[in-house]
């Protein structure tokens, strides 16, 4: 299997890969992520308690969590008057899948060879 410079290789979203990654990029967000996957559904926690368990302000956290939402990792439903937020677990494992597949050692086809104006092959 040949591919060239602007197909992409078994059809990966790498504008899906990228938007995965730069969510992950920031440590709070991580840390947000690890605290709601350790919760259970009835556990979820409201804006006020993840602040105070991350040490961040509530502003700061509404931010993360719209930012987390927008690729779907995190759900929120409301109760009472609060909106209590959990992990949504089949999007997690599709970021995992994501991310290993960016990730992935294995090759899966070769790549057209140099071209013969190549500056590499001169010399």
């Amino acid at each position: 299997m040949t591919y060239n410079n602007t197909s992409e290789a078994e059809g990966v979203n790498v504008e899906g890969q990228a938007a995965v990654f730069a969510v992950l990029a920031d440590p709070t967000r991580l840390r947000l992520i690890r605290l709601l996957r350790r919760q259970c559904l009835s556990d979820a926690l409201c804006v006020k308690a993840l602040a105070d368990f991350l040490g961040v302000s509530q502003p700061a956290v509404s931010q993360h969590l719209r930012v987390l939402k927008s690729i779907g990792l995190v759900r929120g439903e409301r109760r009472g008057y609060r909106i209590h937020y959990f992990i949504n677990r089949e999007a997690l494992e599709r970021c995992r899948q994501l991310v290993r597949s960016a990730l992935s050692a294995e090759e899966t086809g070769t790549l057209s060879p140099c071209p013969q104006d190549c500056p590499q092959k001169k010399g």
